[in-house]
């Protein structure tokens, strides 16, 4: 297994991306204020409340910047630009010069002081509302660019903030935005469901477009009008396109058969230009091959050579697994993009439907190909060959000195003082900064600080925004190792197992909360946690308890493992289930196929594919890893789990 091994050693403090408040220089501990002074005068800084801001307390301390940058906030937009630009220099190392510009922008924008927002813009801004305000300040000097981008903003299905009512206002009166964009963006926001703002538009187009309002009106209604519908609305036909995109696309959803049918009647009789009808038939094909429309493959095949899509093709190919047809197999990669079809995952099926076909050179070179890769269908390949996997880990070494010195470096000192006043999220928002700003060495050092520090969750979001992606024992620490090791063997769970799931679910964030409510490590729902809590013994912990990392593990892998019985121990199967619910899984196991990697293909959720892909891999690293990177006598999966139908047979509850 190759393994690059970098040595560094900083040569100066004052490194470019992370020195910005090296100037100022950092208060001796007998200047500083104390932490708990910090802490109140950022509290009162929040609310505006100076007078409970003791100011010489707080003079020096390395987190003044923040009491300055809600005081700078506070007395927008009556700030010149030339004192929020002294700001940005001052903290252009930190976070706080990103906010700064965004609030500045904003503020300026509302104001309509548009000279002082150009002055201190760097470029187009975030956010709808500030792109706005930016663009309104642009027409005067950028006309066309503002123009563009304005139409741009305009064309969406849903409403757009306040902010944007100067620039459409400006570009309806200078006609940029006419009928014909009135038109599309009612269509785009009947296609989105938004009726309110498509009647809305009604009242800005001219008398000249009522006959396709009441077109859209009446499909509407009902989808299938679709189908009477003329072929011409609106003046010189300029609402066609427009109309036929959007009605399709609704139609398509509510009743992919009949739209079908529909659309077969319909396309020979419209005059819609290439592109209206590439995007009619790219939402059709799709739908078309998700819900396995019968009879529709055939219509299918017929135009997807001129769709341009990833998404049909990749459907397409997983159709051809599913029926065994290798020739298609090859037929409809060989259709790809070579970004596509380059892929360890392409090239692993490439391998496989040769193989089927009895091409065994051909059938090597796409496992080589896919085995060069560090992923679920590069690692296996890579058995298929009976060769090492390429993990391919980058370890990076820095000296004492190295790591003397970054740890003095102002955004390192800010971070530490930050989670001492448990102003956690700030201190991630300056350490990722940093890492994402920085050069690569410099991200590698705060890579190697936050190690050194175990500061897991924050290690691993250092190597995403410094995009260090071999750099697998940062990518993939041995966080909680103990515990995944104890009760991993306890409950019989590969504990490796565990890591990987751990990892994909929460990235080591201890108080990780999902949209859908599931807490911690090992993401659980409240209710799951409760009723492996009894079965336990233990009483419920709770919403706050489960966050706790030695029980959420210890929940956790019993949850597993109660997967692990119901499959007889397949751990494919089992994590699928963690992430989609058992009750899927039964379902899927119903359809029967004879090898694990048809099966992963069959997972008709892409979230869940993705997630055992992920996962499994996952797990050959963490395994390789604890043998010093060496992954002789690693697998993917066990033989029995590779070779084994996956049927209804594995299920031990039926």
């Amino acid at each position: 297994m190759p393994v690059l091994r970098l040595r560094f050693r900083l040569k100066a403090l004052g490194v470019a991306a992370l020195v910005g408040l090296a100037a100022q220089g950092v208060a001796t501990p007998s200047l500083a204020a104390t932490d708990a002074q910090m802490s109140a005068a950022l509290n009162a800084a929040r609310e505006q409340q100076w007078q409970r801001v003791d100011e010489r307390a707080i003079a020096g301390h390395v987190l003044e910047g923040y009491v300055e940058y809600h005081r700078l906030r506070g007395r927008l937009p009556n700030v010149s630009s030339g004192e929020v630009q002294a700001f940005l220099q001052r903290y252009s190392d930190s976070p706080l010069s990103e906010w700064m510009r965004g609030q500045a922008i904003a503020n300026y924008g509302y104001a309509g002081r548009y000279n002082d927002l150009l002055a201190i813009a760097d470029g187009v801004p975030d956010g709808t509302a500030r792109q706005c305000y930016y663009y309104t300040a642009l027409l005067d000097r950028a006309p066309m660019e503002a123009r563009a981008a304005g139409l741009d903003l305009w064309r969406t299905g849903s409403s757009q903030p306040d902010a944007c009512d100067t620039l459409f206002n400006r570009l309806r009166a200078d006609g940029t935005i006419d009928d014909q964009a009135v038109w599309e963006r009612k269509m785009l926001a009947w296609q989105a469901g938004d009726i309110g703002l498509s009647n809305y538009l009604n009242g800005l187009l001219g008398g000249q477009w009522q006959s396709a309002i009441d077109t859209v009106e009446a499909t509407n209604r009902s989808a299938s009008m679709i189908a009477q519908a003329p072929a011409c609305l609106g003046p010189q036909c300029a609402g066609s396109a427009a109309f036929y995109q959007a009605g399709m696309q609704r139609y398509v959803q509510e009743n992919t058969p009949a739209a079908l049918s529909a659309w077969q009647n319909l396309s020979p009789r419209l005059a819609l230009d290439s592109e209206a009808q590439r995007v009619i038939e790219e939402e059709l094909a799709f739908y078309a091959l998700v819900r396995s429309v019968p009879g529709a493959l055939g219509w299918v095949d017929s135009v997807l050579p001129s769709l341009g899509s990833e998404r049909v093709l990749e459907l397409r190919v997983r159709r051809a697994l599913e029926d065994r047809q290798w020739q298609d197999v090859m037929r409809w990669i060989a259709q790809m993009p070579p970004t596509q079809q380059e892929s360890s995952r392409w090239q692993y099926w490439l391998a496989r439907a040769n193989e089927q076909l009895g091409n065994s050179d051909a059938a090597e070179a796409r496992y080589r190909e896919a085995a060069l890769d560090r992923s679920f269908y590069g690692f296996a390949a890579a058995e298929k060959l009976g060769i090492p996997y390429r993990l391919n880990n980058e370890i990076s070494y820095f000296d004492e000195v190295s790591r003397e010195r970054t740890a003095n470096l102002p955004v390192v000192q800010r971070t530490e003082a930050l989670l001492r006043i448990g102003e956690d999220g700030l201190a991630n928002s300056e350490w990722l900064y940093a890492a994402r700003t920085s050069t690569p060495l410099e991200a590698r050092a705060l890579a190697d600080y936050a190690a050194q520090r175990q500061w897991y969750a924050r290690l691993v979001q250092t190597t995403i925004a410094g995009e260090m992606w071999d750099a697998l024992d940062w990518r993939f620490p041995p966080a909680y190792r103990e515990s995944f090791m104890r009760w991993g063997n306890q409950n019989g769970v590969d504990p490796y197992l565990l890591m990987a799931i751990t990892r994909r679910e929460s990235a080591y964030n201890p108080v990780a909360l999902s949209p859908a409510g599931a807490r911690g490590l090992m993401q659980l729902m409240p209710g799951t946690a409760a009723q492996v809590a009894r079965q336990l013994g233990l009483a419920d912990p709770g919403p706050y308890g489960v966050l706790d990392p030695e029980l959420n593990i210890r929940l956790g892998s019993t949850y597993i493992r109660e997967k692990l019985d119901r499959y007889r121990g397949n751990r494919l199967a089992a994590t699928a289930a963690y992430n989609a619910g058992p009750g899927r899984v039964d379902q899927w196991l119903g359809s029967g196929v004879e090898s694990f990697d048809l099966f992963v293909e069959s997972i008709p959720f892409r979230e869940t594919r993705d997630y055992v892909q992920a996962v499994l891999s996952y797990r050959v690293i963490f395994e390789s890893l604890a043998r010093g990177g060496d992954s002789q006598g690693v697998t993917l999966l066990s033989d029995n789990e590779q070779q084994m139908r996956y049927d209804r047979a594995l299920l031990t509850l039926r």
